[in-house]
């Protein structure tokens, strides 16, 4: 794999020293990527390091292959990644990051909300406990985890029903991850069911959707909630609700009408589970309706600068290609 990125295949003119050179770089770059988080507690690399790392891979892709559909899927990817790895970083070091951590301004809101009683604990008390409080849980924990998986299934049908629209909703679905991600470092904030438990709210909020997964799933569930909690405290804004959102416009702009119904009857049944289920604040959720919306109405206003950086890229690549044809 290597060494066909490197060198020319058979029959095909040598490539020029910058041609080698900027494909060397861009493998490095991309191993790196790999590499780099799964070293950098062991190793303490920096977090800006690593972020580095991470967020080059697709600018490395992009320069190793064409343009193809194959390719948008590969860049998009790459950017998940950068995201995953991205947003787990400032709970490398818990004891800092609780220093940094925000907890009263999301209740002192969803009580203003709730008037006067937080709405997770008002929903828990009224439909918890009650006749249908299992079938509840049940459909409300479901419907959380569905989301790892519901973004990038609406994107992969748009991606088969109009393969011109997916580049631009790819873009902007990733544009959701990365502002929600920079909020995540710059105002860590903790979910209200942290804060019930660390005796930081009057009423009881329970995290519903750990007890229902101990029932289910048992002993696994350790493992696996340990894979999908990596960071308890990126809770400002709802990325779960910001991207089930995203995912509806998507849809209804270019996946059909039928699945873009689907998709706003989703959206709206995650908003209500992570409030039922105490992993979000209401005000979390419209926090998250706020980066969809500077995402939508914003992306004009960066046009000019993704110009700029798909011209580099592109002359970048016409390099890297150099003795391939």
């Amino acid at each position: 794999m290597l060494r066909s990125l490197l060198q020319p295949r058979p029959g095909r003119r040598r490539r020029s020293t910058a041609s080698t050179l900027l494909r060397a770089a861009s493998v490095t770059a991309l191993a790196a990527a790999v590499v780099v988080p799964h070293i950098r507690r062991q190793l303490r690399i920096p977090a800006a390091v690593t972020v580095a790392s991470t967020v080059l891979a697709p600018a490395a892709i992009a320069v190793l292959w064409p343009r193809s559909r194959r390719r948008d899927v590969a860049l998009f990817l790459g950017q998940m990644w950068a995201f995953a790895v991205t947003h787990e970083l400032p709970y490398d070091n818990p004891s800092r990051l609780r220093r940094r951590l925000l907890i009263d301004y999301p209740i002192v809101a969803d009580r203003w909300i709730g008037r006067g009683v937080l709405p997770n604990a008002r929903l828990q008390r009224l439909l918890h406990d009650g006749p249908a409080g299992g079938v509840l849980t049940r459909i409300s924990a479901w419907t959380h985890w569905l989301w790892f998986v519901q973004p990038y299934l609406a994107l992969f049908w748009i991606l088969l029903r109009d393969r011109d629209a997916f580049p631009h909703s790819a873009r902007q679905m990733a544009a959701v991850f990365d502002l929600g991600c920079v909020v995540y470092f710059a105002a860590p904030t903790a979910p209200p069911w942290w804060a019930s438990e660390n005796g930081h709210t009057d009423e009881e909020v329970k995290r519903v959707m750990v007890e229902f997964g101990e029932r289910l799933w048992g002993p696994a569930w350790t493992r696996i909630f340990g894979t999908l909690g990596s960071n308890p405290w990126a809770a400002m804004p709802s990325l779960h609700f910001a991207t089930s959102v995203m995912a509806a416009i998507l849809l209804s702009e270019s996946g059909g009408k039928v699945q873009g119904a689907l998709g706003w009857v989703y959206a709206g049944t995650l908003g209500f589970a992570l409030v039922y289920l105490g992993e979000h604040y209401v005000v979390d959720l419209l926090a998250g309706l706020a980066i969809v919306l500077l995402v939508r109405k914003g992306e004009p206003l960066a046009r000019p600068f993704t110009a700029l950086v798909n011209g580099g890229l592109r002359q970048l690549e016409a390099v890297a290609a150099d003795g391939s044809t």
